[in-house]
């Protein structure tokens, strides 16, 4: 009878003990996306090792509320859309749109051409149309809008489009070209009108623009194509005197003004006349950034300071590719491998190298967004969303690679692990998230989170390293123990409480 009674209280004991290990322990769904081969795969078995990171969340420890994740629609990208069958036309779209896709939140598109455009066009064409009564965007009916109205009606929670001008009709310019020179102060008005009248545009063609950024890359590109150069005062003077008083007197002012939008290292020159008082930051709504100045350094410090200047303001990268490449086609390998350059791999001067090497295109994407988003930045915008084999079309001939890759002679697609590493972002971290607090034991592991507005928590691991890790994750005194593949990036989505 006592044997009996100690082995019921052994059952009890066990059973409590069991109950506690199970109310202890982090309920989790698992996304990997590895060199070895997994694209966006539900993980639910994990290997049994030493633990070699430990990971602390605190959804405490607020910072950023996101914006959104996306890419862009150039005439490139929807020129090519155009030439494939509607059954893959709509594949790639859902992929990019859809409720199983990467669910982009944040988008950007070019206002007259650009280098992804076929050719030079403006939507203001006669020259000397100050009042731009001749104002017409013809040009993206037969490919941006479409493309831009069948990614609507895909998404089921909408996407936000920021607008952005490579240039000015050469007819309003110092120089009278579509690449470098400057916008003439006699067109600051028509140029402001501009803004206004494109927003009226797309609007009669049902599509909302969220907001603008002033002017991409206004140190220009090297005199390669279109472009149109400001200084930091230049710009702040036309968003302060022109374009912001314009797009408030027409009842527009809830768009949107980025500043800047161009590469990271300039970004304290640009934010102290940005930013400088009141009057000077009444219109900007925030600062658009691009990351060429290196793909493998985020620069952490600027963004931090840009953040400090004004920390109500958005902090958005609109911009990022793999630049001066040919895409490879069907060669998953390639783009985990570190033999990938940019466009600073052949003349960056010595003291420069660091910031350009080889560099593998997944990690570039992985680093740069984890990087970002831990100091700051709410919005990360990809470049070109469909390219050709080439990496084209391109007027300039300037190739570049994008997530998806499209042969339409054969009619075939190719979804490079570049656009399923986007998609650990956009699909699992949504506009209205939070960036919350992480504590990271493991330098070789770079690791963000956000808490969502449904409440779930989405954590995203990157392991660049050619080595397994075994992982330990706690939330709120729960652990969970995972492990993450070599050459992996995985998304850790905690349902809500």
């Amino acid at each position: 009878m006592k044997n009996n009674k100690t082995y019921i209280i052994l059952l009890i004991v066990f059973a409590v003990i069991s109950s506690c290990k199970q109310e202890n322990k982090l309920n989790v769904e698992v996304y990997e996306t590895s060199a070895a081969g997994n694209q966006l795969t539900p993980i639910t078995e994990f290997k049994k090792g030493e633990i070699s990171a430990e990971i602390a969340l605190n959804e405490n420890e607020k910072f950023q509320t996101i914006t959104g994740f996306g890419g862009s629609f150039t005439e490139s990208s929807a020129y090519l859309l155009n030439k494939l069958s509607k059954k893959k036309r709509t594949k790639i779209l859902e992929a990019y749109f859809g409720e199983n896709g990467a669910r982009y939140s944040l988008t950007r598109t070019h206002m007259n051409s650009s280098d992804f455009s076929l050719s030079n066009y403006s939507y203001s064409p006669v020259e000397g149309d100050k009042e731009l009564k001749h104002f017409t965007i013809q040009e993206d009916k037969d490919d941006i809008i479409p493309m831009i109205k069948d990614a609507m009606k895909i998404s089921k929670d909408g996407f936000k489009i920021i607008s952005s001008p490579w240039t000015a009709a050469p007819w309003m310019k110092d120089n009278n070209n579509w690449v470098g020179g400057k916008l003439l102060p006699e067109y600051y008005d028509t140029w402001a009108l501009f803004f206004s009248k494109y927003i009226d545009a797309y609007k009669a063609e049902g599509i909302d623009i969220w907001g603008f950024t002033v002017e991409n890359e206004p140190h220009g590109n090297g005199n390669n194509w279109e472009s149109m150069h400001y200084s930091p005062e230049e710009m702040t003077n036309f968003v302060q005197n022109y374009l912001g008083p314009k797009l408030e007197l027409d009842g527009k002012k809830d768009v949107k003004i980025l500043g800047y939008d161009q590469n990271r290292e300039g970004l304290k020159e640009w934010v102290d006349v940005m930013y400088k008082n009141e009057e000077s930051s009444k219109y900007y709504a925030g600062t658009a950034i691009h990351w060429y100045e290196s793909t493998y350094d985020f620069f952490p410090e600027a963004l931090q300071y840009a953040h400090s200047k004004n920390p109500n303001k958005y902090l958005i990268q609109t911009e990022a590719c793999v630049d001066s490449e040919i895409p490879k086609w069907q060669d998953d390998a390639w783009y985990w491998s570190k033999e990938a350059t940019d466009w600073g791999w052949d003349w960056a001067p010595e003291d420069q190298k660091h910031l350009h090497p080889k560099y593998a295109p997944v990690n570039r994407y992985a680093r740069d967004i984890i990087g970002c988003l831990n100091n700051w930045v709410d919005g990360w915008v990809d470049w070109n969303m469909v390219l050709d084999k080439q990496g084209g079309p391109n007027w300039f001939k300037n190739w570049c690679v994008a997530p998806v890759i499209v042969d339409p002679a054969k009619d075939e697609v190719y979804f490079t692990p570049i656009y399923y590493t986007l998609a650990h972002f956009s699909k699992f971290i949504r506009p209205g998230a939070v960036v919350i607090g992480v504590k990271n034991s493991d330098k070789d592991l770079m690791v963000t989170a956000a808490k969502n507005p449904d409440q779930s928590i989405s954590v995203v691991i990157f392991n660049e390293l050619d080595i397994e890790k075994s992982i330990s994750l706690k939330l709120n005194g729960k652990t969970v123990k995972l492990s993450i593949a070599a050459k992996a990036i995985q998304t850790v989505v905690i349902p809500k409480n």
